[in-house]
Order: C-alpha cells, then sequence, then structure tokens
C-alpha cells in the first residue's frame, strides 16, 4: 500500500500552513497529541503545584514508560527518562568500572558528542579507543569489529546507528550478533533512528540504547530515554552517581540501586515532557514507523537524486543503506550561509559540520554540509521547491 503524507502534513499545523521543515534530524515538528500532553500537564501544574500534579497524573506517567517501552520492544522496567540522547549514553558508560588499558570499541562514525566522551575516558581513565574499520561503501565493518574483539576483549561496545553528518544507517543487528556470542556488552546510540526505522531491542541484542525524543519521534524537546538490558538490571550494573530516585540509602554507609532501569534516572526531571514523550511514542506506533520511514526515506534518496544534478553540488552520504537523512555541499557557499537564506523562505535544513565527524569529513573533503531531512508529513514537492531555491548557489560567480 502507498503512504500517504497527507493526512499527517494536515495534522501538523506549520507543515500545513506551508512551512518545508526539513529538519527532522534536528528537531521534527510536534503533532497535536504531543503539544496537548505537554501542555495539559503544565496547566495543572499551575494549578496543583509541580509535585500535586506529577501526583495526580502518576497513572499517566506509568502509562508513559509503557508507550515508549512498547516503541522499542521494551518493557517499561527496562526505560529511564533523562534529559537526552547523550545524558543516556554518558550514564550508561558510568555503569563500567573501566580501568586502564580497558578497550572501548567504536566506529569511525560515531556521534561527536561521544567520540568526546571516549576520549574524556582515554584522558582520565586510561582507557583505550578503537576503532573498527568502514566497509568499502561506508560504515562499520562487522568483519572488523569480530576481529577487534577477538583481539582485544573490549569491556564495550558502542556504536551509532545513524551519524550525525550523514544518512548511512549502520549495521547495528550484525554487530549485535557478534556481541552476543562473544558476551560483550554493547551500547547503540539510537537518537537519530528511533521514529524513523523500526526498534526490536530483542532484535539487536544490546544492553543499553540510547535515544531523544525531538527528532524522528516527533516528541519534545529535552527529554530521552535510556533502554536498559534485563542483563545488566541483573548484573546490578548502575551509574556512578546515583541519588534518591536511582538508589536507596539502606544504611549510614550503604546504598542500593532501585530495581528497574529508574536506577539511571535522577529525581529531578520534567514530567510534562515525559509526558509529550509518552504521546509521541504512541503517536508513532499509530502512524507505523516502517511505512512512513520507508516514505521518508524515499524522499531523500529523491532529494540526492535533484541535487547531484545542480552544478556545483556534492552529495556526501555513503553506506550500502540509507535513511531520511541526504547531505549536501556546495561549492564556495559554507551551508550556515545557505541555511538562513533558505529559512527566510520558510524552509528549514541544517548545516553540518566538519568538527561535527571530523574523521568522515576529513576522508569526504568536506568542510560544511547542508543537512536535509524529511519524514512522513513532508511531501515530494516539498524537495521540488527545496531544490530550486538551492540553485541560487549553483549560478557562477
Amino acid at each position: 500500500m502507498t503512504f500517504d503524507p497527507t493526512p499527517w502534513k494536515v495534522a501538523t499545523p506549520a507543515a500545513a500552513a506551508g512551512r518545508i521543515h526539513l529538519n527532522n534530524a534536528g528537531a521534527a515538528l510536534s503533532p497535536g497529541p504531543v503539544q496537548e500532553a505537554v501542555l495539559e500537564h503544565l496547566r495543572l501544574e499551575t494549578e496543583l503545584g509541580g509535585y500535586e500534579a506529577a501526583d495526580a497524573r502518576a497513572a499517566d506517567i506509568e502509562a508513559a514508560y509503557d508507550a515508549i517501552g512498547a516503541l522499542v520492544g521494551a518493557g517499561a522496567r527496562n526505560i529511564a527518562v533523562v534529559e537526552n540522547a547523550t545524558v543516556a549514553t554518558a550514564l550508561a558508560l558510568s555503569a563500567f568500572d573501566f580501568e586502564p588499558g580497558d578497550v572501548l570499541l567504536t566506529s569511525r562514525n560515531d556521534y561527536i558528542s561521544n567520540q568526546l566522551m571516549y576520549l574524556a575516558l582515554a584522558a582520565r581513565r586510561g582507557v583505550r579507543i578503537v576503532r573498527a574499520a568502514d566497509l568499502p561503501g561506508g560504515g562499520i565493518d562487522p568483519d572488523s569489529v569480530r576481529e577487534h574483539i577477538n583481539e582485544h576483549r573490549p569491556a564495550l561496545v558502542s556504536l551509532t546507528w545513524v551519524p550525525t553528518n550523514s544518512g548511512l544507517v549502520q549495521r547495528v543487528e550484525d554487530i549485535g550478533a557478534i556481541c552476543a556470542e562473544a558476551d560483550v556488552p554493547y551500547l547503540i546510540d539510537a537518537c537519530q533512528a528511533v521514529g524513523q526505522i523500526p526498534v526490536d531491542v530483542g532484535a539487536l541484542r544490546c544492553d543499553f540504547l540510547a535515544a531523544t525524543a525531538r527528532k524522528f519521534l516527533r516528541g519534545p524537546r529535552g527529554v530521552g530515554f535510556l533502554f536498559v538490558s534485563d542483563r545488566i538490571l541483573d548484573a546490578g550494573r548502575h551509574p556512578l552517581y546515583v541519588d534518591m530516585r536511582s538508589a536507596e540509602w539502606t544504611a549510614v554507609d550503604e546504598y542500593r540501586p532501585v530495581e528497574g532501569a529508574r536506577r539511571f534516572e535522577n529525581w529531578e526531571f520534567n514530567y510534562a515532557a515525559l509526558l509529550g514523550m509518552g504521546a509521541a511514542a504512541r503517536y508513532a506506533c499509530d502512524v507505523g514507523i516502517a511505512a512512513a520511514g520507508a516514505y521518508a526515506a524515499g524522499l531523500a534518496d529523491y532529494a540526492r537524486e535533484r541535487l547531484a544534478q545542480l552544478p556545483g553540488a556534492r552529495v556526501l552520504d555513503r553506506g550500502e543503506r540509507l535513511c531520511a537523512i541526504a547531505t549536501v555541499e556546495f561549492a564556495d557557499h559554507a551551508a550556515p550561509v545557505i541555511v538562513e537564506r533558505l529559512r527566510e523562505q520558510a524552509i528549514n535544513t541544517a548545516a553540518s559540520f566538519r568538527e561535527y565527524a571530523l574523521i568522515d569529513m576529513r576522508e569526504k573533503g568536506a568542510h560544511t554540509a547542508v543537512r536535509i531531512s524529511p519524514h512522513y508529513y513532508n511531501l515530494r514537492r516539498d524537495i521540488d521547491t527545496l531544490v530550486f531555491a538551492l540553485e541560487e548557489f549553483c549560478e557562477p560567480g
């Protein structure tokens, strides 16, 4: 059945009003039920008080955990609500007592904030950072991962599913199978995958999965979640720093982590945003992530096809599988200038910089790129309008 974006565009006020939002890898436009979930709780906080509103919505809060778990094929006990995917990744990393010489195995395309955390671990704890080789066409090479696991026996394998600077989809399932076979813990940053690619943590065989609400999930900013496997919970792993939500103070000099993934949470967080994320999870499941994501990826393919025909434009995406993110460099034009000019025409895109993905962008010889990320409420003519606007930057002189 052909996916019809029309009802979803109509249900998205800014898109229906004519704004072409192609920055869904940054922050998507939230649908009405998400906005209302957030606003309803903020109104209740105004009427009752912050603590009192949370107590009054206790059942709805628990239902949000259920919805988020269902989104990734997990139970509510395996979900921790955190500020964003970077915080989720940091909390997962802090569950490991890294010793000097321990190996953390990752990819050449991992997200900048993750790469910086790895480097901080190297500087402060003496952790060795090993990056697996890429396949000739782009993306992590599973054979290289297997070889490094056999050679180094890493303390953790950490992989970004969809990098920030391209439409590459890494082979997270294959890496999960390798890690499971070798009994090596596995962390996936799914920040740009959740909401556009179906997620089943059982099939991925991951121990942690980090995500945010604001991107393809179409939730509010400032909230995300961390999936934590039963294996990790049963082993008693927990973050380095715990507080009165994540642990119990059982004796003057003793503490005990709470049951479930909420040991990775902290006491104070945004309940309105949590309820909005729960609404976004339900909305995404109602739309159908597989069909909607395939449609959005098709729009990105169409964008690459059109952009490749523009003189002076160079499409940068590489990999055997690409998603709903297209990146293009324009000769003699910096991406921020183009993004700002497009925004003046009610077309939203984003700029990607060399330092955001130092290894990948250096290998491609690119300094800045325009990142175009359509979603299921975009139309094919939105891409045509974008390409027409970009022709300005391809004119000689």
